[in-house]
């Protein structure tokens, strides 16, 4: 989705209907209306939102890892900025809108949610508990380190040099490497602070394979198109967020240059 990218379920919408139009999903989102302002009604639903404090709190638990993390590599990690908003919202990648999921903008290094998608998470996608909402995040999050450490910039030039089946198998890469990144989040969290409860991992495994791009296309369209693949299969998807979550190292995120993915 060019500098927006959807993360774990982040831009499915707009990916579906790209399905069924044969358009770019991201012309979608930067020709939609600017949203407005938040509404008193909207601004009193957002503080009183079950799910605010969770969010919030796997947010200040992503920071405190990566800030390790980057600490021992001698980098200053930027925390990233999250954004609550019902309906739509303005972002520098264009209108961020409830149907299209969490998403990560790269040009204002924000987070942007919509709290009724954990609503979707549990009943539409089947995944549920709190890590599977943990895990969504997370993977945002992965996508800012993507680009504070340059990938992000480096992988769009690359795809706006390819043709589509290249662009989307990188796009592929990009996804389950945020995807690992999520799984180190998880690792360095559990060994620093003992996060993990029984059925957690199952949790953030189910929702990971919810949202292949194989399952969905089986679902909305009856055949997978593999070379339309933009975020990855759901094998892949468990594979590389179990990657992060046992090895608990950076390197082994390497999606880019793996042998097979």
């Amino acid at each position: 989705m060019g500098p927006a990218m959807g993360g774990g379920i982040g831009g499915i919408a707009v990916l579906l209907i790209a399905l069924f139009l044969g358009v770019d999903p991201g012309a979608l989102m930067n020709s939609a209306p600017q949203g407005g302002p938040v509404s008193p009604e909207d601004s009193a639903a957002l503080a009183n939102d079950p799910n605010r404090d969770r969010v919030a709190a796997v947010l200040g638990d992503t920071e405190d890892t990566w800030n390790a993390i980057f600490k021992a590599n001698g980098q200053d990690y930027e925390e990233p900025k999250l954004v609550l908003f019902t309906g739509s919202t303005p972002s520098a990648c264009g209108t961020g809108q409830a149907a299209m999921g969490p998403f990560y903008c790269q040009l204002d290094r924000d987070i942007y949610i919509d709290l009724s998608f954990f609503d979707d998470l549990r009943t539409r996608f089947k995944a549920n508990g709190d890590f599977a909402q943990a895990y969504v995040i997370a993977h945002e999050v992965g996508h800012h380190v993507q680009n504070q450490l340059g990938i992000s910039e480096r992988t769009a030039g690359q795809r706006q040099r390819a043709g589509e089946a290249e662009s989307n198998r990188l796009s592929v890469m990009q996804e389950l490497q945020a995807d690992c990144f999520a799984g180190i989040w998880a690792n360095h969290a559990n060994r620093s602070r003992q996060i993990l409860e029984a059925g957690d991992i199952e949790e953030g495994l189910n929702a990971a394979a919810a949202i292949g791009d194989d399952r969905i296309q089986r679902q909305t369209q009856g055949t997978v198109v593999p070379e339309s693949f933009t975020h990855g299969s759901s094998e892949q998807r468990v594979r590389w967020f179990k990657r992060g979550i046992e090895s608990g190292d950076v390197e082994q995120c390497d999606t880019f240059n793996a042998r097979a993915l």
